[in-house]
Protein backbone atom coordinates (compact mmCIF):
# COMPACT_ATOMS: atom_id res chain seq x y z
CA UNK A 1 0.00 0.00 0.00
CA UNK A 2 1.64 3.71 -0.82
CA UNK A 3 1.33 6.14 2.25
CA UNK A 4 -0.48 8.78 1.64
CA UNK A 5 -1.02 12.85 3.51
CA UNK A 6 -4.38 12.83 4.48
CA UNK A 7 -3.79 16.09 6.47
CA UNK A 8 -6.42 18.54 5.17
CA UNK A 9 -4.89 20.54 2.19
CA UNK A 10 -1.86 18.06 1.60
CA UNK A 11 -2.86 17.79 -2.15
CA UNK A 12 -3.24 21.76 -2.36
CA UNK A 13 0.46 22.05 -0.75
CA UNK A 14 1.86 19.51 -2.83
CA UNK A 15 0.85 21.10 -6.12
CA UNK A 16 1.88 24.94 -4.93
CA UNK A 17 5.34 23.48 -3.60
CA UNK A 18 5.20 22.21 -7.59
CA UNK A 19 4.35 25.58 -8.73
CA UNK A 20 7.13 27.44 -6.71
CA UNK A 21 9.82 24.53 -8.03
CA UNK A 22 8.62 25.08 -11.77
CA UNK A 23 8.89 29.39 -11.00
CA UNK A 24 12.35 28.97 -9.83
CA UNK A 25 15.04 30.55 -12.72
CA UNK A 26 17.58 28.62 -13.08
CA UNK A 27 21.35 30.51 -13.24
CA UNK A 28 23.58 30.51 -15.35
CA UNK A 29 24.27 28.06 -17.74
CA UNK A 30 27.29 25.74 -17.15
CA UNK A 31 30.18 26.48 -18.65
CA UNK A 32 32.12 24.31 -21.47
CA UNK A 33 34.60 22.05 -19.70
CA UNK A 34 38.59 23.16 -19.87
CA UNK A 35 40.72 22.14 -22.80
CA UNK A 36 37.37 20.79 -24.56
CA UNK A 37 37.40 23.16 -27.34
CA UNK A 38 33.79 24.20 -26.94
CA UNK A 39 32.26 27.25 -26.21
CA UNK A 40 29.97 28.12 -23.60
CA UNK A 41 26.55 28.32 -24.59
CA UNK A 42 25.80 32.32 -24.65
CA UNK A 43 21.96 33.35 -23.42
CA UNK A 44 19.99 34.84 -20.48
CA UNK A 45 17.23 33.73 -18.27
CA UNK A 46 14.83 36.79 -18.99
CA UNK A 47 12.54 38.07 -16.44
CA UNK A 48 12.03 36.69 -13.04
CA UNK A 49 9.78 34.06 -12.86
CA UNK A 50 7.99 34.27 -16.45
CA UNK A 51 11.43 34.12 -18.14
CA UNK A 52 11.14 34.82 -21.83
CA UNK A 53 7.70 32.24 -21.76
CA UNK A 54 5.68 35.24 -22.90
CA UNK A 55 7.87 36.92 -25.66
CA UNK A 56 8.26 33.83 -27.33
CA UNK A 57 4.54 32.40 -27.11
CA UNK A 58 3.41 35.85 -28.16
CA UNK A 59 5.27 36.25 -31.15
CA UNK A 60 7.97 33.54 -31.71
CA UNK A 61 9.36 34.44 -35.17
CA UNK A 62 10.18 38.25 -33.87
CA UNK A 63 11.48 36.44 -30.93
CA UNK A 64 13.66 33.73 -32.28
CA UNK A 65 15.05 36.52 -34.59
CA UNK A 66 16.00 38.58 -31.79
CA UNK A 67 17.63 35.55 -30.43
CA UNK A 68 19.65 34.99 -33.17
CA UNK A 69 20.53 38.18 -33.85
CA UNK A 70 21.76 38.73 -30.41
CA UNK A 71 23.23 35.52 -29.54
CA UNK A 72 23.49 33.58 -32.58
CA UNK A 73 21.94 30.22 -33.60
CA UNK A 74 22.76 28.23 -30.84
CA UNK A 75 21.62 30.22 -27.00
CA UNK A 76 19.56 29.61 -23.57
CA UNK A 77 17.05 31.03 -22.05
CA UNK A 78 14.17 30.08 -19.70
CA UNK A 79 10.81 29.71 -20.11
CA UNK A 80 8.11 27.58 -18.95
CA UNK A 81 9.45 26.85 -15.69
CA UNK A 82 12.74 25.34 -17.74
CA UNK A 83 15.81 26.20 -18.80
CA UNK A 84 16.12 25.80 -22.28
CA UNK A 85 18.37 25.76 -25.27
CA UNK A 86 17.16 26.73 -28.89
CA UNK A 87 18.12 26.02 -31.82
CA UNK A 88 18.04 28.11 -35.27
CA UNK A 89 19.64 26.95 -38.99
CA UNK A 90 19.33 24.13 -40.72
CA UNK A 91 23.12 23.12 -39.31
CA UNK A 92 21.79 22.94 -35.91
CA UNK A 93 18.85 21.08 -37.24
CA UNK A 94 20.97 18.30 -38.70
CA UNK A 95 23.29 17.60 -36.04
CA UNK A 96 19.70 17.01 -33.71
CA UNK A 97 17.65 15.64 -36.57
CA UNK A 98 20.12 12.89 -37.89
CA UNK A 99 21.61 12.14 -33.76
CA UNK A 100 24.36 10.61 -35.06
CA UNK A 101 25.87 9.73 -31.45
CA UNK A 102 22.33 9.41 -29.93
CA UNK A 103 22.95 12.02 -27.76
CA UNK A 104 19.39 13.48 -28.34
CA UNK A 105 16.24 11.81 -27.21
CA UNK A 106 12.54 12.98 -28.30
CA UNK A 107 10.66 11.18 -25.24
CA UNK A 108 11.73 12.97 -22.47
CA UNK A 109 11.42 16.48 -24.16
CA UNK A 110 8.13 15.73 -25.44
CA UNK A 111 7.01 14.32 -22.59
CA UNK A 112 7.92 17.70 -20.39
CA UNK A 113 5.38 19.36 -22.73
CA UNK A 114 2.83 17.16 -23.83
CA UNK A 115 3.50 15.58 -20.71
CA UNK A 116 0.24 12.92 -20.15
CA UNK A 117 -1.70 14.31 -22.17
CA UNK A 118 -0.02 12.59 -25.31
CA UNK A 119 2.01 10.26 -23.42
CA UNK A 120 3.23 6.90 -24.99
CA UNK A 121 2.83 7.55 -28.75
CA UNK A 122 5.54 7.49 -31.16
CA UNK A 123 7.00 10.76 -29.81
CA UNK A 124 7.46 9.77 -26.06
CA UNK A 125 9.57 6.84 -27.54
CA UNK A 126 13.58 6.45 -28.66
CA UNK A 127 15.65 4.69 -29.96
CA UNK A 128 15.15 0.56 -30.42
CA UNK A 129 11.64 1.09 -28.97
CA UNK A 130 10.60 3.60 -31.20
CA UNK A 131 12.16 1.85 -34.24
CA UNK A 132 10.01 -1.36 -33.36
CA UNK A 133 6.67 0.77 -32.29
CA UNK A 134 7.35 2.70 -35.42
CA UNK A 135 7.38 -0.73 -37.83
CA UNK A 136 3.68 -1.50 -36.58
CA UNK A 137 1.91 1.92 -37.05
CA UNK A 138 3.91 2.48 -40.26
CA UNK A 139 1.96 -0.44 -41.34
CA UNK A 140 -1.30 1.49 -41.24
CA UNK A 141 0.44 4.18 -44.35
CA UNK A 142 1.18 1.44 -46.79
CA UNK A 143 0.43 2.83 -50.48
CA UNK A 144 -2.01 0.66 -50.62
CA UNK A 145 -3.77 1.59 -47.12
CA UNK A 146 -3.36 5.53 -47.83
CA UNK A 147 -5.18 4.12 -51.32
CA UNK A 148 -7.70 2.49 -49.05
CA UNK A 149 -8.17 5.27 -46.69
CA UNK A 150 -9.14 7.93 -49.71
CA UNK A 151 -12.78 6.71 -50.61
CA UNK A 152 -13.24 7.26 -47.05
CA UNK A 153 -11.55 10.90 -47.23
CA UNK A 154 -13.77 11.58 -49.93
CA UNK A 155 -16.86 10.75 -48.54
CA UNK A 156 -16.30 12.56 -45.07
CA UNK A 157 -15.12 15.82 -47.11
CA UNK A 158 -18.21 15.91 -49.10
CA UNK A 159 -20.26 15.34 -46.05
CA UNK A 160 -18.81 17.99 -44.68
CA UNK A 161 -18.94 20.66 -47.14
CA UNK A 162 -22.45 20.11 -47.57
CA UNK A 163 -22.66 21.96 -44.78
CA UNK A 164 -21.01 25.00 -45.72
CA UNK A 165 -22.88 27.65 -46.61
CA UNK A 166 -22.18 31.17 -48.73
CA UNK A 167 -21.74 34.08 -46.25
CA UNK A 168 -19.50 37.48 -46.58
CA UNK A 169 -17.85 36.64 -43.42
CA UNK A 170 -17.76 32.45 -43.37
CA UNK A 171 -15.57 31.64 -40.41
CA UNK A 172 -13.39 28.86 -41.95
CA UNK A 173 -11.09 28.16 -39.34
CA UNK A 174 -14.17 26.30 -37.29
CA UNK A 175 -15.26 25.00 -40.39
CA UNK A 176 -11.84 23.47 -41.07
CA UNK A 177 -11.38 21.60 -37.39
CA UNK A 178 -15.28 20.26 -37.56
CA UNK A 179 -14.18 18.54 -40.76
CA UNK A 180 -10.32 17.37 -40.03
CA UNK A 181 -11.55 15.88 -36.76
CA UNK A 182 -14.64 13.90 -38.87
CA UNK A 183 -12.32 12.92 -41.20
CA UNK A 184 -10.10 11.67 -38.48
CA UNK A 185 -12.17 10.07 -36.50
CA UNK A 186 -14.08 8.00 -39.49
CA UNK A 187 -10.53 7.36 -41.28
CA UNK A 188 -8.55 6.64 -37.68
CA UNK A 189 -11.34 5.48 -35.19
CA UNK A 190 -14.08 4.21 -37.98
CA UNK A 191 -16.26 6.38 -36.36
CA UNK A 192 -18.82 9.24 -37.27
CA UNK A 193 -18.43 11.18 -33.66
CA UNK A 194 -22.46 12.69 -34.32
CA UNK A 195 -23.21 14.32 -31.02
CA UNK A 196 -19.80 13.53 -29.23
CA UNK A 197 -18.12 15.87 -31.85
CA UNK A 198 -18.27 18.89 -29.35
CA UNK A 199 -16.58 16.97 -26.53
CA UNK A 200 -13.67 15.49 -28.54
CA UNK A 201 -13.01 19.00 -30.02
CA UNK A 202 -13.23 20.40 -26.17
CA UNK A 203 -11.10 17.83 -24.87
CA UNK A 204 -8.50 18.16 -28.03
CA UNK A 205 -8.45 21.92 -27.33
CA UNK A 206 -7.65 21.71 -23.63
CA UNK A 207 -5.10 19.38 -24.11
CA UNK A 208 -3.02 21.29 -26.59
CA UNK A 209 -3.41 24.40 -24.98
CA UNK A 210 -2.24 22.56 -21.89
CA UNK A 211 0.90 21.80 -23.25
CA UNK A 212 2.49 25.67 -23.06
CA UNK A 213 0.58 26.04 -19.81
CA UNK A 214 3.24 28.01 -17.30
CA UNK A 215 1.60 26.38 -14.26
CA UNK A 216 2.40 22.22 -15.00
CA UNK A 217 0.14 20.81 -12.38
CA UNK A 218 -3.28 19.72 -11.69
CA UNK A 219 -4.77 22.97 -10.00
CA UNK A 220 -7.87 23.20 -10.43
CA UNK A 221 -9.10 26.05 -13.12
CA UNK A 222 -6.10 25.98 -14.86
CA UNK A 223 -5.20 24.69 -18.26
CA UNK A 224 -3.13 21.82 -17.33
CA UNK A 225 -6.08 20.11 -15.24
CA UNK A 226 -8.46 20.74 -18.17
CA UNK A 227 -6.21 19.25 -20.38
CA UNK A 228 -5.87 16.25 -17.88
CA UNK A 229 -9.78 16.45 -17.66
CA UNK A 230 -9.47 16.03 -21.43
CA UNK A 231 -7.40 13.34 -21.53
CA UNK A 232 -9.76 11.34 -19.61
CA UNK A 233 -12.30 11.83 -21.95
CA UNK A 234 -10.28 10.68 -24.88
CA UNK A 235 -9.19 7.30 -22.37
CA UNK A 236 -12.69 6.84 -22.30
CA UNK A 237 -13.59 7.32 -25.76
CA UNK A 238 -11.28 4.92 -27.01
CA UNK A 239 -11.86 2.22 -24.30
CA UNK A 240 -15.29 2.21 -24.55
CA UNK A 241 -14.47 1.19 -28.52
CA UNK A 242 -11.63 -0.99 -28.24
CA UNK A 243 -12.95 -4.40 -27.69
CA UNK A 244 -14.85 -3.98 -30.93
CA UNK A 245 -11.91 -3.24 -32.75
CA UNK A 246 -9.58 -6.39 -31.13
CA UNK A 247 -12.88 -8.89 -31.94
CA UNK A 248 -13.40 -7.29 -35.42
CA UNK A 249 -11.14 -7.01 -38.52
CA UNK A 250 -12.07 -3.28 -39.41
CA UNK A 251 -9.38 -2.05 -41.78
CA UNK A 252 -9.20 1.59 -39.91
CA UNK A 253 -6.41 2.52 -38.07
CA UNK A 254 -7.43 1.85 -34.58
CA UNK A 255 -8.79 -1.95 -35.91
CA UNK A 256 -5.16 -1.95 -37.88
CA UNK A 257 -3.22 -1.17 -34.04
CA UNK A 258 -5.26 -3.81 -32.36
CA UNK A 259 -4.45 -6.94 -34.71
CA UNK A 260 -0.44 -5.50 -36.09
CA UNK A 261 2.13 -7.79 -34.74
CA UNK A 262 5.87 -6.93 -34.92
CA UNK A 263 8.58 -8.90 -36.14
CA UNK A 264 8.59 -10.68 -33.51
CA UNK A 265 4.93 -11.39 -33.24
CA UNK A 266 4.43 -8.82 -30.33
CA UNK A 267 1.06 -7.37 -30.26
CA UNK A 268 0.58 -3.50 -28.90
CA UNK A 269 -1.43 -3.83 -25.41
CA UNK A 270 -4.13 -2.63 -24.92
CA UNK A 271 -2.88 0.82 -23.28
CA UNK A 272 -0.92 1.07 -26.25
CA UNK A 273 -3.36 1.01 -28.88
CA UNK A 274 -5.06 3.60 -26.71
CA UNK A 275 -1.86 5.82 -26.65
CA UNK A 276 -1.09 5.28 -30.40
CA UNK A 277 -4.98 6.06 -31.34
CA UNK A 278 -4.66 9.36 -29.37
CA UNK A 279 -1.03 9.95 -30.93
CA UNK A 280 -2.53 9.98 -34.47
CA UNK A 281 -5.56 11.56 -33.64
CA UNK A 282 -3.40 14.78 -32.91
CA UNK A 283 -1.64 14.54 -35.84
CA UNK A 284 -4.48 13.80 -37.95
CA UNK A 285 -6.61 16.70 -36.50
CA UNK A 286 -4.89 19.33 -35.35
CA UNK A 287 -1.63 19.56 -37.23
CA UNK A 288 -3.75 19.10 -40.55
CA UNK A 289 -6.10 21.62 -39.35
CA UNK A 290 -3.21 24.18 -39.14
CA UNK A 291 -2.30 23.18 -42.46
CA UNK A 292 -5.51 23.75 -44.14
CA UNK A 293 -6.05 26.86 -42.32
CA UNK A 294 -2.68 28.13 -43.69
CA UNK A 295 -3.53 27.10 -47.28
CA UNK A 296 -6.58 28.25 -47.37
CA UNK A 297 -5.80 31.76 -45.77
CA UNK A 298 -3.00 32.22 -48.51
CA UNK A 299 -5.78 31.19 -51.16
CA UNK A 300 -7.95 33.75 -50.33
CA UNK A 301 -4.91 36.19 -50.28
CA UNK A 302 -3.79 34.89 -53.56
CA UNK A 303 -6.76 34.94 -55.93
CA UNK A 304 -4.31 34.29 -58.92
CA UNK A 305 -3.05 31.10 -57.22
CA UNK A 306 -6.78 29.55 -56.65
CA UNK A 307 -7.32 29.81 -59.57
CA UNK A 308 -4.57 28.59 -60.70
CA UNK A 309 -4.84 25.14 -58.26
CA UNK A 310 -8.74 25.28 -58.97
CA UNK A 311 -8.16 25.12 -63.22
CA UNK A 312 -5.66 22.02 -62.23
CA UNK A 313 -8.68 20.10 -60.16
CA UNK A 314 -11.22 21.07 -63.01
CA UNK A 315 -8.70 19.42 -65.57
CA UNK A 316 -8.95 16.10 -64.06
CA UNK A 317 -12.55 16.16 -64.82
CA UNK A 318 -14.29 14.66 -61.55
CA UNK A 319 -15.68 15.94 -58.71
CA UNK A 320 -13.49 13.39 -56.29
CA UNK A 321 -9.82 13.03 -56.41
CA UNK A 322 -8.49 9.75 -57.07
CA UNK A 323 -5.38 8.06 -55.97
CA UNK A 324 -3.66 8.79 -59.13
CA UNK A 325 -4.71 11.77 -59.57
CA UNK A 326 -2.95 13.21 -56.71
CA UNK A 327 0.67 13.40 -58.19
CA UNK A 328 -1.20 15.95 -60.96
CA UNK A 329 -2.03 18.44 -58.55
CA UNK A 330 1.09 20.06 -58.80
CA UNK A 331 0.25 23.55 -57.72
CA UNK A 332 -1.90 22.74 -54.68
CA UNK A 333 1.46 21.08 -54.19
CA UNK A 334 3.34 24.07 -54.04
CA UNK A 335 1.02 26.02 -52.37
CA UNK A 336 0.72 23.80 -49.62
CA UNK A 337 4.48 23.53 -48.86
CA UNK A 338 4.99 27.51 -49.23
CA UNK A 339 2.13 27.84 -46.69
CA UNK A 340 3.53 25.26 -44.33
CA UNK A 341 7.20 27.47 -44.88
CA UNK A 342 5.50 30.58 -43.44
CA UNK A 343 3.12 28.92 -40.66
CA UNK A 344 5.27 25.63 -39.73
CA UNK A 345 2.00 23.46 -38.06
CA UNK A 346 4.50 22.05 -35.44
CA UNK A 347 6.47 25.36 -34.59
CA UNK A 348 8.74 23.81 -32.58
CA UNK A 349 10.35 20.29 -31.63
CA UNK A 350 11.99 19.59 -28.23
CA UNK A 351 15.09 17.09 -27.37
CA UNK A 352 16.76 16.13 -23.94
CA UNK A 353 20.61 15.35 -23.85
CA UNK A 354 20.99 12.23 -22.47
CA UNK A 355 25.16 12.88 -22.68
CA UNK A 356 27.28 15.66 -23.06
CA UNK A 357 27.39 16.51 -26.46
CA UNK A 358 28.23 19.51 -28.78
CA UNK A 359 26.18 21.41 -31.22
CA UNK A 360 27.67 23.77 -34.02
CA UNK A 361 30.71 23.74 -31.25
CA UNK A 362 28.84 24.72 -27.97
CA UNK A 363 29.17 21.98 -25.62
CA UNK A 364 25.61 21.04 -23.99
CA UNK A 365 25.82 18.91 -20.75
CA UNK A 366 23.47 16.22 -19.99
CA UNK A 367 20.16 16.44 -19.06
CA UNK A 368 19.57 19.57 -21.10
CA UNK A 369 16.18 20.48 -22.85
CA UNK A 370 17.01 21.70 -26.59
CA UNK A 371 14.32 22.96 -28.66
CA UNK A 372 14.41 23.34 -32.64
CA UNK A 373 13.04 26.25 -34.05
CA UNK A 374 11.83 25.33 -37.69
CA UNK A 375 8.99 28.38 -37.59
CA UNK A 376 12.06 30.50 -37.26
CA UNK A 377 14.42 28.49 -39.57
CA UNK A 378 12.02 28.67 -42.34
CA UNK A 379 12.06 32.42 -42.19
CA UNK A 380 15.57 32.94 -42.37
CA UNK A 381 16.33 35.12 -45.70
CA UNK A 382 19.54 33.72 -46.10
CA UNK A 383 18.06 30.93 -46.76
CA UNK A 384 14.89 31.85 -48.31
CA UNK A 385 15.08 35.25 -50.22
CA UNK A 386 12.43 37.60 -49.57
CA UNK A 387 11.22 34.97 -46.88
CA UNK A 388 7.76 36.92 -45.60
CA UNK A 389 6.57 36.84 -49.13
CA UNK A 390 4.08 34.11 -50.65
CA UNK A 391 5.88 32.51 -53.50
CA UNK A 392 4.98 29.15 -53.99
CA UNK A 393 7.70 29.03 -57.19
CA UNK A 394 10.71 28.86 -55.00
CA UNK A 395 9.72 24.79 -54.63
CA UNK A 396 9.01 24.25 -58.23
CA UNK A 397 11.61 22.21 -59.97
CA UNK A 398 13.23 25.17 -61.71
CA UNK A 399 13.98 27.03 -58.15
CA UNK A 400 13.83 24.54 -55.08
CA UNK A 401 14.89 26.40 -52.74
CA UNK A 402 14.33 24.07 -50.01
CA UNK A 403 17.43 22.00 -51.49
CA UNK A 404 19.52 24.58 -49.76
CA UNK A 405 19.64 22.81 -47.25
CA UNK A 406 18.20 19.18 -46.10
CA UNK A 407 17.34 20.48 -43.33
CA UNK A 408 15.97 23.99 -44.25
CA UNK A 409 12.40 23.16 -44.49
CA UNK A 410 11.16 20.12 -42.33
CA UNK A 411 7.40 20.58 -41.65
CA UNK A 412 7.28 17.22 -40.91
CA UNK A 413 10.48 17.17 -38.91
CA UNK A 414 13.48 14.86 -39.60
CA UNK A 415 15.39 12.14 -38.88
CA UNK A 416 14.19 8.74 -37.09
CA UNK A 417 11.28 10.78 -35.77
CA UNK A 418 9.69 12.24 -39.27
CA UNK A 419 6.19 12.48 -39.09
CA UNK A 420 4.81 8.50 -39.78
CA UNK A 421 1.74 9.75 -41.69
CA UNK A 422 2.94 12.73 -43.65
CA UNK A 423 1.67 11.47 -46.88
CA UNK A 424 -1.25 10.54 -45.25
CA UNK A 425 -1.55 14.55 -43.97
CA UNK A 426 -0.96 15.63 -47.89
CA UNK A 427 -3.63 13.49 -49.38
CA UNK A 428 -6.06 14.85 -47.06
CA UNK A 429 -5.19 18.47 -47.85
CA UNK A 430 -5.14 17.69 -51.46
CA UNK A 431 -8.35 16.01 -51.15
CA UNK A 432 -9.97 18.68 -49.58
CA UNK A 433 -8.90 21.81 -51.46
CA UNK A 434 -10.03 19.51 -54.98
CA UNK A 435 -13.62 19.66 -53.58
CA UNK A 436 -13.54 22.67 -51.99
CA UNK A 437 -12.22 24.75 -54.91
CA UNK A 438 -14.73 23.24 -57.20
CA UNK A 439 -17.56 23.66 -55.57
CA UNK A 440 -16.72 27.44 -53.88
CA UNK A 441 -14.51 30.99 -54.59
CA UNK A 442 -12.82 32.05 -51.15
CA UNK A 443 -11.43 35.88 -50.66
CA UNK A 444 -10.32 38.84 -48.29
CA UNK A 445 -10.37 42.22 -48.63
CA UNK A 446 -6.92 43.07 -50.08
CA UNK A 447 -5.24 44.73 -47.27
CA UNK A 448 -6.67 42.04 -44.64
CA UNK A 449 -4.03 40.06 -42.13
CA UNK A 450 -4.75 37.42 -39.78
CA UNK A 451 -2.85 36.91 -36.56
CA UNK A 452 -1.87 33.25 -35.69
CA UNK A 453 -1.89 32.56 -32.09
CA UNK A 454 1.06 30.57 -30.74
CA UNK A 455 0.36 29.38 -27.37
CA UNK A 456 -0.58 26.02 -28.70
CA UNK A 457 -0.39 25.15 -32.01
CA UNK A 458 -0.90 27.85 -34.36
CA UNK A 459 -4.47 28.81 -34.86
CA UNK A 460 -6.25 32.32 -36.54
CA UNK A 461 -7.22 34.46 -33.28
CA UNK A 462 -10.32 35.43 -35.76
CA UNK A 463 -11.67 32.26 -36.67
CA UNK A 464 -10.02 33.43 -40.82
CA UNK A 465 -13.15 34.90 -42.37
CA UNK A 466 -13.68 34.52 -45.59
CA UNK A 467 -16.14 35.17 -48.16
CA UNK A 468 -17.27 32.30 -49.69
CA UNK A 469 -19.00 32.27 -53.12
CA UNK A 470 -20.63 28.92 -54.03
CA UNK A 471 -19.43 28.60 -58.15
CA UNK A 472 -21.88 28.13 -60.57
Amino acid sequence: MVATDARPGAGFRRALGRVREAAAVPGPFPPAPAGSGLKTVPGDAGWPVLGHTLASVRDPLAWGRSRLARHGPVSWSCGFGRRLVSLVGPEAAEVVLRNRDRAFAAGPAWDYFLGPFFRGGLLSLDFEEHLRQRRIVQQAFTPARLRGYLDQVNRTVAEGLDRWRPAPRFPVAPAVKRLTLDLAARVLLGARLGREAEAVTRAFSAMTRAVTSFVRVGVPGTPWARGLAGRRVLERFCAERLPAKRAGGDEDLFGMLCHARADDGDRFTDTQVVDHVIGMLLAAHDTTTVALNCVLYQLAKHPDWQERVRAESRSLGRPLVAWDDLGALVSAELVEKEAMRLVAPVPVYPRWTVRDTDVLGHHLPRGTLVVLTPHVTHHLADRWPDPERFDPERFAGHRREDRVHRYAWLPFGGGAHKCAGAQFADMNVKALLHQLLLRFRIGVAPDYETRFDFSALPTPVDGLPVRLERLP
